[in-house]
């Protein structure tokens, strides 16, 4: 029978894949982040991963790749055990700070490739086209400024 501790981090996990599936990401990629966010040591093997999360190994495998390419988690290892784990990577938010603006100057990018089809014909869609342009370059412009600051703040609270 699961205790109180298990059934709230359970809770929690569950809360973290609700969050991923919103962010178009796999709910069992989800699952794998809240899981090693609490997981007691922080570094989970496979098997661990899948006893935990009541999955397949195949499924931990396949999405354990995709959170390594997408860089959200990294495989490691211990001095004389054989086998693989995985931890979140220390970087974690800011790898996704950059996929975002990566995002951000593709989107942007395809609205200018648009707008110069379009070249100077009128178009229903013209408007929005201009709108999403000049609402990206905003954000590339004032994104890096701000993860800068949370950087200089996170970095004057004392950590590393």
């Amino acid at each position: 029978m699961d205790t109180e501790l298990q059934l709230e981090e359970k809770r929690f996990v569950e809360e973290v894949s609700i969050a991923f599936e919103q962010m178009n990401m796999p709910r069992m990629a989800g699952r794998i982040i809240g899981r090693l966010m609490i997981s007691d040591p922080p570094h989970q093997s496979t098997d661990e991963l899948a006893e935990a999360l009541m999955a397949s190994r195949g499924s931990i495998s396949t999405m354990s790749r995709f959170l390594i390419q997408y860089g959200l988690i990294e495989r490691c290892s211990l001095p004389g055990v054989r086998q693989d784990y995985f931890r979140i990577k220390p970087d974690t938010w800011h790898q996704l700070m950059r996929q975002r603006v990566y995002q951000m100057t593709m989107l942007r990018r395809l609205a200018e490739h648009g707008l110069r089809l379009m070249g100077d014909r009128e178009h229903a869609n013209r408007l929005w086209l201009e709108e999403t342009r000049d609402m990206y370059v905003f954000f590339e412009r004032e994104f890096p400024a701000l993860v800068e600051r949370w950087e200089e703040e996170h970095k004057a609270a004392g950590y590393p």
